[in-house]
Order: structure tokens, then sequence, then C-alpha cells
């Protein structure tokens, strides 16, 4: 079983790379995952026979779908919102690089059609989560790109990124969920690096790791001290049972109440 993916931590080469596929034969979760990096003035274009995602992580494109045009500008992870475009399968999708970029590509075996949609920072805000709770232990910045409340009604992908400040936690308290989700992770320094959990299982993340995350796992994140940890999320909707909200571990969810009352050493403010 090989959940954490460490082979891209030297980076990403030009072109399309990809990390996970749909239809892999051992711990398969049914997402595509790859990342694609694109000099100036290059188009990268193609016919879809799948539902794809394509968000942008770097630099300035042209992003064309149907009869829509739309220009993705972003110069940090960490201070910027997210642009993404959402097809199905049978339409022509055109990336034109107005600069360096690079992309992160999400595909999900689902021929249903349903026409384009564009997401900008505009409609992305950070939603801070955590904020108040336990001293701020676990506040982060979430962006929920698109999930079933404002996709298609025939998309099976939903997609995300979360900002984990330093020293903290996120996706806290522990939860778990059915549906099969991938995250991948970058930090504000390349050096940087923190820990994520499957079940009682923690592994040391660093920058372009991958981890595949399936049924029953909690799956908690911690940044290092003076690291900031980002990682986009995406999960895949399963037949008649598509992703709402995750189960949190009961035990954990009282430090959810922004009242909770916990140790702290009596010589501390």
């Amino acid at each position: 079983m090989t959940l954490h993916l460490t082979d891209h931590r030297h980076g990403f080469g030009p072109g399309f790379t990809a990390v996970t596929r749909f239809d892999e034969q051992e711990d398969n979760t049914g997402i595509g995952f790859g990342v694609l990096k694109m000099t100036e003035g290059e188009v990268h274009a193609i016919d879809t026979t799948h539902e794809v995602a394509c968000l942008l992580m770097q630099g300035t494109a042209e992003v064309s779908a149907g009869d829509k045009t739309v220009l993705f500008r972003r110069g940090s992870l960490f201070d910027e919102s997210s642009s993404c475009v959402h097809v199905s399968a049978g339409v022509h999708l055109r990336l034109t690089a107005q600069t360096d970029c690079e992309f992160t590509v999400y595909e999900v075996a689902n021929a249903r059609h349903f026409a384009p949609r564009f997401y900008g920072p505009e409609d992305v805000p950070n939603e801070h989560r955590g904020k108040g709770q336990v001293d701020g232990a676990c506040y982060r910045f979430v962006r929920t790109i698109f999930d079933g409340t404002n996709s298609d009604e025939h998309a099976e992908l939903v997609l995300g990124e979360v900002i984990t400040m330093p020293g903290r936690w996120s996706s806290y308290p522990p939860h778990h969920h059915p549906q099969p989700e991938i995250y991948h992770y970058r930090f504000t320094e390349p050096q940087g690096y923190g820990h994520a959990e499957l079940g009682d299982d923690v592994m040391k993340v660093k920058q372009y790791d991958t981890v595949k995350i399936f049924d029953g796992f909690d799956h908690a994140q911690c940044a290092a001290p003076g690291y900031g940890m980002y990682y986009a999320w995406v999960i895949r909707h399963l037949p008649d049972n598509p992703y709402t909200v995750p189960d949190f571990t009961e035990e954990h969810t009282w430090v959810m109440d922004k009242n909770a009352v916990f140790w702290k050493p009596s010589d501390v403010g």
C-alpha cells in the first residue's frame, strides 16, 4: 500500500506529470491528479473525454472552454485565492500561458455533460476556520472552490485549498468520510514540512508530496513552526453518496467550542 507519494520532492519538469490516475490497479482513489508546467507562449489544448478541473498554482494564463475565455493570474498560493476551470467530457479546453505558469489538473472517469464553469478569487474567499478555538491552535484558511452547492449536479469532483498557519493544525478536529480524497502539499519555504495523519499513522510531508485518503482514515494535519503549509484537496463523490460534510471524531469535537476549557500553564498569559 502506497498512500504517501514522495517521488516529486525535487519538483516537476516541463509539460504534464501524472501523479495519480483514476484507473490505478492498487490504492485507486478514482481521481487522476497531475501537474502541468508551461512556458510563456505555450498552448495546451485538449478535447476532454472525462470530467476535468485545472487549478492555477502560479503565473498568468488565458483559459478557454466552450465559448468563454478568462484570464487567470496568481502570484502566491498563500496570499491569493483560487482561479480554476471545471469542465465535463466533450469540451475543447485551451490553456495559453502568458507567462511561465503551473496548473494542477484533476480528472475523474465521468462522461456526463455539463456547462463549463470558471471560478476566480472573487468566488473563493478565505473561510477563517478555527478562529478563537483552543487558543487559535487550529486557525486556518479554507477555500472551497466548488462542491455540491455551486457545481453542476452531474459533476463528481469537489475541489478546494487549505492554508495552514505555521505551527498550527488544520483538518482538525480529526475527521473522515467515505468518499476518497487526495491532498497535494506546498510550503512557504522549500525546506518546509508538516505532519499528516492517516488514522494512527503519521507521515512527514514535504514540498510537492501527495497523500491518498480512503474511507475510515481520520486525517488531521499540522505544519512545522515557521512554515506555512498549503494543500489542495480533491474529493470524488460516490454513486448515491455525494460528499457534503465530514464526520468528526467524537472524542475531539469539544475543541470546536470557542469557550472550551483546556489546560494552560499558570505562567502563560
